[in-house]
């Protein structure tokens, strides 16, 4: 990756100056070598000053005096030493890329070849002295490619089928929304549902891959009886508004509440019982749950912060639900800033499933403590302050988390609705994070700035190779796969930002290999090869003399002889 702070142009600069410098240097002591080794005789002219100008500025004479005395013998040794010596090159900067992560000529190229093209570099990397010892605490044994509930999805009807009805596209995958079975069937059924006709109805609706046959399927059901989760079904997926999905939201409370409060009686009384308390359980929450995104949806935010944080209290040990990542978004728009640091502090552990919202809503915090008066040209003078380094080691602890988010919040990457299951660290979970909080990151005044300046020196910092980590455990390598799966085929998966070779290993290993090839070309055919030298240095040096040319007839004679006498 780039280093961080760092455009395109001055990479290409450095990229550009560096190959030069490099290629004309290799060459000019390859020339130097074998001119002392094989004591080639170069017949100069004597006289260096003519009337016309000096001959060592390589008028046609002596350049073709010059090349008519080098022998096949010597282009054989100049394209081997070469050669030999762009191989050792390669091997050095191989060995210090497999050790370090990094080129050495590219690093160099950063610390004193860069300010000098006004290039700045501003990532700063993190104290690993201080980090060590959280970091082996924080590399879990956890299932690498598992599947997670979206906890901000959105509605099928309201949302989802709306979008296609404009674009002509679908939204979700046919394993998405499999998924979102399978949960359905999980949350909101029970064994004992065969004892109650209208559960029975919705256990087989939850099952139907046909849209209108759960529809239908629903309608059937409350023509039976009040049932809770037939209003959730057609709240989720008739309801063309959110408007119309609130409202049904509202029957749905109402029948669950009677549905839990009988079988909170009747828990004790057996395993049954106690699984369909659980399926209440689980109905009430997810119907307040969706009340809450409703009232956010529609503006009345405070309300929905009071939902949730409602919701949180009377439920405490329903984290899979994850409600407080729906409460820090809330917050957010509110812009109470001390309350998400309470949520945060509360939720922001290590022995809790990190998410992008968690990290990058703390480097959001960090970073809006600085970033209104962060210039990248004065940190690159003076270095970065306390608060400020804390905003990058945020941002860099965000981006190892998950290294999607960033493009997304930069908008180098375009948007599309989130899925309604997301993979940790994955692009899923970058689109869905981002889909909600860009418009958080953009009202925070030079927020944006600052992720740009320092979000890819995260790269350069993490061990290499990728499967070690730094603050996490190492980033699964199967996240692309699952994605894929998750993603609608229109939209491009992005993949992890591995760390590519460099410029400079690439361009070493075809310089190596391009002088080996003439070497074997100049050992076969020597002569023919020595025609194309001399007609290839003629080329090359010929504007030279067509330049001096000019310059001998329009500068005066004795003027320029002054000069070649200085």
């Amino acid at each position: 990756m780039a280093e961080s702070g760092t455009g395109f142009l001055d990479q290409l600069k450095s990229c550009i100056v560096w190959s030069w410098t490099y290629f004309w240097t290799v060459w000019f002591f390859v020339m130097l070598f074998l001119v002392y080794i094989l004591r080639v005789p170069l017949k100069i002219n004597d006289n260096l000053t003519t009337a016309s100008g000096p001959a060592m500025f390589g008028t046609e004479s002596s350049l073709s005096m010059f090349l008519n005395t080098l022998t096949p013998k010597f282009y054989v040794a100049l394209t081997g030493t070469s050669s030999l010596i762009s191989g050792l090159i390669l091997i050095f900067e191989w060995w210090y890329f497999r050790k370090y992560g990094t080129s050495f000529i590219e690093q160099v190229s950063v610390s004193h070849l860069r300010p000098l093209l006004g290039g700045v570099d501003n990532s700063t990397p993190s104290n690993s002295n201080s980090s060590n010892g959280d970091s082996d605490s924080n590399r879990q044994s956890v299932s690498e490619c598992k599947v997670w509930r979206n906890p901000l999805n959105l509605f099928r009807g309201a949302e989802y089928n709306r979008y296609t009805w404009v674009t002509g596209r679908e939204p979700l995958t046919y394993y998405d929304m499999n998924l979102s079975a399978q949960d359905h069937q999980t949350f909101f059924t029970c064994d004992t549902d065969h004892l109650r006709p209208a559960d029975a109805i919705m256990q087989k609706a939850w099952r139907e891959r046909n849209p209108q046959a759960r529809i239908s399927a629903a309608h059937e059901a409350l023509e039976l009886d009040d049932c809770a989760t037939a209003y959730i079904l057609l709240a989720e997926e008739e309801a063309t508004t959110i408007v119309e999905a609130e409202k049904l939201f509202k029957q749905a409370l109402k029948a669950g509440e009677g549905c839990y409060r009988r079988s909170q009686q009747l828990q004790h009384h057996g395993a049954q019982y106690e699984a369909q308390h659980r399926r209440d359980t689980n109905v009430l929450v997810y119907i307040k749950r969706r009340l809450a995104m409703c009232a956010r949806k529609l503006g009345r935010t405070r309300e929905a912060v009071k939902m949730m944080r409602d919701l949180m209290k009377e439920f405490p040990l329903l984290s899979m639900f994850n409600i407080h990542e729906n409460l820090l978004e809330a917050l957010l728009e509110l812009q109470a800033y001390a309350d998400v640091q309470a949520v945060l502090a509360k939720y922001d552990d290590i022995s809790l499933p990190k998410s992008a919202t968690i990290c990058y809503t703390a480097a959001l915090l960090k970073a809006r403590a600085v970033s209104d008066k962060f210039s990248p040209e004065a940190a690159s003078r003076r270095g970065l302050s306390t608060a400020e380094m804390n905003a990058v080691e945020a941002i860099h602890r965000a981006v190892e988390f998950n290294p999607h988010v960033p493009k997304y919040l930069l908008e180098m990457k375009s948007l599309i609705l989130p899925p309604e299951h997301i993979l940790k660290r994955g692009d899923s979970e970058a689109i869905a994070y981002a889909f909600f909080h860009l418009q958080h990151w953009k009202r925070v005044e030079g927020a944006l700035n600052l992720l740009h300046c320092t979000w890819e020196g995260t790269f350069r910092m993490i061990p290499y190779p990728l499967e070690k980590g730094h603050l996490f455990y190492p980033y699964p390598i199967c996240t692309e796969t699952a994605d894929r799966e998750l993603l609608p085929l229109f939209h491009e998966v992005s993949v992890y930002p591995k760390k590519e070779l460099p410029f400079f290993i690439l361009f070493t290993a075809g310089l190596c290999s391009f002088t080996a090839m003439l070497a074997l070309l100049t050992h076969q055919f020597p002569e023919l090869m020595g025609v194309f030298a001399k007609a290839f240095l003629s080329t090359l040096f010929a504007p030279l003399n067509f330049i001096m040319e000019k310059v001998e007839n329009i500068l005066p004679s004795s003027l320029w002889h002054q000069l070649t006498r200085i």
